[in-house]
């Protein structure tokens, strides 16, 4: 088990399917990734990982940089919850005057 930040893991030179996620309360897993690399001898491997902005997205994994994913989701909705509530203050506005 991995912890947040960076990992050293040593391994045996040969191919890895390399599997991330998130533990949370529900879902159970977030932002689940999965990612092959292939290992050389005296070779090293850097992998990052990305937990996405939106709970039910997936996560990014490979070589860095990586990109978050859910951004466009997320800006959506908390766009839409910006207008409903702007919305409903200028109409509580007119409404009084």
């Amino acid at each position: 088990m991995a912890r947040w930040g960076r990992n050293v893991i040593p391994v045996s030179p040969g191919q890895y399917q390399v599997h991330l996620h998130v533990p949370y309360f529900l879902p159970p897993k977030v932002g689940p990734a999965d990612f092959t690399t292939v290992v050389a001898p005296g070779q090293t491997t850097e992998l990052e990982y990305r937990c996405p902005l939106w709970t039910f997205s997936r996560g990014s994994l490979g070589p860095p940089p990586q990109k978050y994913n859910g951004v466009g989701i997320t800006i959506g909705i908390f766009g839409g919850l910006f207008a409903f509530s702007f919305l409903c203050c200028i109409g509580t506005i007119l409404l009084n005057s």
